[in-house]
């Protein structure tokens, strides 16, 4: 009797174990399928219409965002250049996937805005098919308050990459005190930069160039990398004085 019962007794506490690493083993297949389920391979869109690439990102469950649009004479317009994440990351459903549209070859001839002011300039801009991008400000006695002083790029630039223009404005020279009022430079070409410190007599030093890796597959960064020779921090700051004997330093994206 007391065997018998020793073996039902086993056998029940085996089956009941059983059912139990049963479930445990369904529960972790479930949670594997549940946030696997949710990740998608990003596909390669390079080369594709817009209209293609959201076409297919929207069947995989991601959003396609264009956020920068670049000339280039390789590239039809209309088809996309570059995109982050790059192909092959695995990423998250919902998650949004940057792109650059091409617009194909530069057809466009940049206007002279220099003397303009900002209106003039604006609607010139807007004939030709180009947006006004960074717009700085710096004091200039030999100029109007709001009229540009410099343009980046210059008039009829040829090969420009974007279709916008850098513009900095003559402002009001301070009567308080001598010297000016640092703009801020941040996301302006270092030529640019330099071109325009030159003009109201202040030097700029040997820049800093630091390099800027591209992001590694499987990485999602939160912003995109600052454009090779793009001004990423100045010394002085920004609203800083300055006068001709200092020196601005530049540190600038490689």
């Amino acid at each position: 009797m007391n065997k018998q019962f020793f073996l039902g007794f086993f056998r029940i506490a085996s089956l009941i174990m059983g059912l139990v690493v049963l479930a445990m083993l369904s529960a972790v297949v479930t949670m594997h399928f549940v946030i696997h389920g949710a990740e998608v391979e990003v596909p390669s869109l390079k080369g594709m219409t817009v209209a293609q690439a959201r076409s297919q990102t929207s069947g995989m469950g991601l959003n396609l965002d264009v956020d920068n649009r670049y000339y280039s004479a390789e590239v039809p317009e209309g088809h996309i250049l570059t995109q982050s994440p790059a192909p092959g990351t695995v990423v998250r459903r919902a998650w949004s996937v940057r792109v650059a549209e091409s617009l194909g070859p530069q057809r466009v001839d940049v206007p002279n805005a220099v003397g303009a002011e900002q209106r003039e300039a604006a609607i010139e801009f807007r004939r030709a098919g180009l947006e006004i991008g960074t717009i700085a400000h710096m004091p200039d006695s030999d100029a109007g308050e709001g009229v540009v002083i410099a343009q980046d790029p210059s008039a009829h630039a040829h090969g420009i990459e974007q279709p916008s223009v850098n513009l900095l404005f003559a402002a009001p020279v301070p009567q308080t005190a001598s010297g000016y009022v640092m703009p801020d430079f941040t996301g302006l070409p270092i030529v640019a930069a330099q071109d325009q410190l030159q003009a109201v007599g202040l030097k700029s030093a040997v820049p800093t160039f630091v390099p800027f890796p591209q992001p590694q597959p499987g990485f999602a960064p939160a912003q995109p990398a600052p454009a090779p020779g793009s001004i990423v921090a100045q010394d002085p700051a920004p609203g800083a004085r300055v006068d001709a004997t200092m020196e601005v330093k530049f540190t600038v994206a490689k």
